[in-house]
């Protein structure tokens, strides 16, 4: 039956997920194809790790000859030395299985009762949700950027702007504009990484700060918040959109990526997923309908309030402005 097929489907995402947490992907990219070899780098279970990568086999992501592992285009993608490897965001999503196991319990308590606020977590976890969101916008800031005509603005406030992923993108496509990235003070050697590789260092200032207690450094005439404000409870997006306000200059433009949900909050399918991963994952995030985020503008300060695009996929952008 399809139904049941969609309830068994948590099985081959444990398995994937299991596989890549033991980064069987990569080892057999470098060359280490058997179960025996696997097993004895890696002090596992033989028999255990045959049924694992047996299984593997099924969903398609390794094939098996002669007792030999060999990747297939999927499994190629969750090694990490593929130079578009996945392997991040998955590693990422074998994180996000702890947290939506408290589902249940965050649905009769309001929130997840063993949740720890990102903050808090250790310094690997960080760096392991910044590789997953550079992944998962690796295309997506293109996309955006060629989207958005940006050619008037000189210099652009990423707040929690992470590894520079749509820094590099907006500047990429416009080759005047300069960028200052706001994150937190362990997140900017992460993003100093990113936009040195990009080549784009002389173009982009750091600056390392807590952005739900810290103001935002001035003198920029354009401001983004790519994926943040669903993390954020009201409260907390209203207090950021002031601080954001204050710090963009007279004219700036403030642009927002992320699901922005229909009325009857249903559609985009997959931001009405999203705000039960908001759920279990924070204290008061959630996504948001386009009139509660145009209200909270508004409140801001700001004006001319509109969204500019619609997507499935957090591609939805509204846009601001803060009045000359």
């Amino acid at each position: 039956m399809i139904l049941l097929e969609k309830v068994r489907n948590f099985m081959e995402s444990r398995i994937i997920l299991t596989g890549a947490e033991l980064d069987v992907f990569t080892q057999i990219h470098r060359g280490m194809n058997t179960a025996p070899e696997l097993a004895a780098n890696n002090n596992l279970d033989l028999r255990a790790l045959t049924r694992l990568l047996d299984a593997i086999v099924v969903y398609g992501f390794l094939s098996k000859e002669n007792g030999r592992y060999q990747l297939m285009p999927d499994g190629l993608l969750l090694s990490a030395d593929h130079p578009e490897s996945t392997l991040p965001m998955v590693l990422h999503m074998n994180e996000l299985w702890d947290s939506w196991t408290y589902l249940t319990e965050a649905v009769i308590q309001g929130k997840n009762p063993e949740g720890v606020p990102r903050s808090q977590k250790p310094e690997e976890a960080t760096t392991a949700f910044i590789g997953a969101m550079h992944v998962a916008g690796r295309g997506l800031s293109q996309k955006i950027a060629n989207s958005i005509d940006l050619s008037s603005y000189h210099k652009l406030l990423d707040v929690g702007g992470a590894s520079g992923t749509y820094t590099i993108a907006f500047l990429n496509k416009n080759p005047n504009l300069k960028s200052v990235i706001f994150d937190f003070k362990g997140v900017i050697p992460l993003a100093e990484k990113g936009i040195r590789e990009a080549g784009l260092a002389e173009r982009v200032e750091f600056f390392p700060g807590d952005f739900y207690a810290d103001e935002f450094p001035k003198g920029c005439d354009l401001a983004l918040l790519s994926a943040i404000i669903h993390q954020n409870s009201p409260e907390q997006n209203l207090m950021m959109y002031g601080k954001i306000f204050r710090a963009l200059e007279p004219g700036g433009t403030l642009i927002i990526r992320d699901h922005i949900m229909e009325g009857n909050r249903t559609r985009p399918p997959a931001g009405a997923i999203f705000a039960l991963n908001m759920l279990v994952n924070t204290e008061g995030g959630d996504t948001y309908t386009f009139e509660e985020i145009k209200s909270a503008l508004e409140a801001s300060g700001f004006v001319d309030i509109r969204q500019i695009q619609k997507g499935e996929n957090m591609d939805c952008i509204v846009a601001a402005r803060k009045f000359a």
